[in-house]
């Protein structure tokens, strides 16, 4: 780290360094046995949700540094200046207004001096309007036949955060059509869809806001050529295909009438959409009052991060807490661990949202940040994990910390199933705590009656350490207003994470090169002339094209 750096050379910063030692050698079960009190002091709640962080190596001082951090590093004011509409992404030039999506009728937003919410709104309503409309049967396919099946075709933010929501919230959609997300150019991923499908039923949804998204394009220019190679003439595609997109020349050359394009702003980034016109495909799985609900869960979130103080501020609190493991203790990752079997989707979500917005390297400066960034987001539903790679969470080489992310209440009838599941997710908790030492695994072999030899071989083996750090959220139920309030923790919590380190969470500069790189290498693979590459590449390109041209 540079000592000139702003951030290391803060004094809040100065003042945490010293602190790590204790916070690596104090057993976290050491913490507990000291201070009865420990799991209230280290809780917090906000719009419906329980952030429990004691298990995390935290104690007065290191949180009180962490927050004297926060308001060295101007978090509170940085966060005002988003709420209000102020330009916070430099390098595009935008204000980043995801709140004002899911604001009430009454909010007053502003970007450079004009209202944003009656076009917010607007766009809300008729879309809303539109996803019920199906849903009734009301608008149907150029047939006459009701839409039974709805297509998302997007990618990245147009695709994870839907799809994410429209699989976790499944259980209370109630009638309506079915809900099918393709993303991927690999033509797998829409054939295995299509399969199943018949032209005069479904609709497709194609979201790309420029309508030139190269995955999104093909897959939506495929799925145009399979609903005519069906029977279905040229004009039917403005009754089977509408558009989330802000292009309407594109959008009106497809064949979508611009009736049905729905679009959104500058203002809204692609990992923060599913607010926008962009859920659309939310809307028709969950209906307009399901989708309200997951609004005002997130607005609620959105006045808690704005009104709560810092030390009672969930996001401010798990973005504080993700930085002391990443930059001071050194973990290089962070697992996402869902009890709930329809948020399996939500670590792949995650990964968008947190790395695409603070893996970045440069500061808003210009100048390199002196210390780690975003960890790595990985993770999958609970209990598959425990007999995956938990093995590696409670015996491995590296220590990595885990969100346990917990419903209380479930959407289904088996009631004996969730609390197996939530027994399950504590246990795995206090288990990384506490470990288990070689006296406990000397007791147990010699109570089932083994030698004290075959114990002693045994022990290094069936012994951990434990101290292995996580944080329990707890949400009332799986339902759209607390899906809601726990996806708008994690935004905020980015936003946080970003304030802190300096860097701009809402570019994605790093994407682009690979996309631009791709076009070029797409022509030379049907037959363009070759471009200037390196050996690898060009050896890549002349195998792959051999074998295209052999198929």
């Amino acid at each position: 780290m540079s000592p000139e750096h702003p951030l290391s050379a803060s004094p809040a910063w100065q003042a945490l360094a010293p602190l790590r030692s204790r916070a690596l050698e104090l057993l976290l079960a050491r913490r507990f046995a000291d201070d009865p009190d420990r799991a209230r002091r280290y809780t917090a709640t906000g719009a419906g949700l329980t952030l429990d962080f004691s298990k995390q190596a935290i104690d007065g001082p290191t949180l009180a540094g962490l927050l004297a951090m926060a308001r060295e590093r101007g978090v509170e004011a940085l966060r005002d200046a988003m709420l209000a509409g102020q330009r916070v992404n430099p390098t595009e030039g935008r204000a980043v207004l995801h709140v004002a999506l899911r604001a009430p009728l009454d909010a007053q937003i502003a970007v450079d001096g004009v209202a944003v919410m009656p076009d917010v709104l607007a766009v809300r309503e008729r879309m809303l309007a539109f996803a019920e409309a199906v849903r009734r049967g009301d608008w149907r396919g150029h047939g006459g036949e009701p839409i039974r099946d709805v297509v998302n075709i997007g990618i990245g933010g147009s695709d994870l955060g839907p799809r994410m929501a429209c699989e976790a919230l499944a259980a209370g959609a109630g009638a309506g059509p079915c809900i099918h997300f393709v993303s991927n150019v690999d033509g797998h991923a829409l054939a295995s869809v299509l399969a199943r499908l018949k032209p005069q039923t479904t609709l497709f949804v194609i979201a790309s806001k420029t309508f030139t998204t190269l995955e999104t394009m093909r897959n939506a220019t495929s799925a145009r050529a399979w609903l005519l190679a069906g029977g279905l003439p040229e004009g039917a595609v403005a009754r089977h295909f509408v558009a989330v997109s802000t292009n309407a020349a594109a959008v009106s050359a497809f064949g979508i009438d611009t009736a049905h394009m729905f679009g959104f702003w500058d203002w809204v980034g692609g990992r923060f959409s599913m607010w926008s016109a962009v859920g659309l495909s939310i809307a028709l799985a969950i209906g307009a009052e399901g989708f309200r609900a997951l609004l005002d869960g997130a607005h609620q979130m959105d006045r808690h991060f704005a009104e709560a103080p810092l030390e009672a501020n969930l996001p401010v609190l798990l973005a504080l807490v993700g930085l002391w493991n990443r930059d001071f203790l050194g973990y290089p990752s962070l697992c996402i661990a869902p009890y709930a079997e329809p948020l399996a989707r939500l670590p792949a979500y995650l990964q968008q949202l947190e790395m695409e917005s603070n893996g970045k390297s440069v500061g808003l400066d210009g100048h390199p940040v002196p210390v780690p960034t975003c960890p790595v987001i990985w993770g999958e539903p609970g209990t598959n994990g425990q007999h995956a790679f938990f093995q590696l969470l409670h015996q491995g080489t590296d220590v990595v910390p885990v969100d346990f992310i917990l419903p209380l209440r479930p959407s289904h009838g088996l009631p004996d199933h969730h609390r197996l599941l939530v027994a399950n997710c504590i246990a795995q908790s206090k288990a990384l705590m506490v470990g288990r030492s070689a006296e406990a695994v000397r007791a147990e072999l010699s109570g089932a009656g083994l030698p004290a030899a075959e114990i002693e071989r045994l022990v290094p083996h069936r012994t951990f350490a434990g101290n292995r750090p996580s944080s329990t959220i707890l949400l009332p139920d799986l339902s759209p207003r607390a899906l809601g309030a726990l996806v708008a923790l994690y935004e905020h919590k980015v936003f946080v994470q970003g304030a802190l380190w300096g860097i701009n969470s809402f570019d994605q500069w790093g994407v682009e090169l690979g996309k631009q790189l791709a076009g070029g290498i797409a022509d030379e693979l049907a037959g363009g002339p070759a471009g200037a590459h390196d050996a690898s590449t060009a050896a890549l390109i002349a195998q792959a094209r051999s074998a295209l041209d052999a198929s």
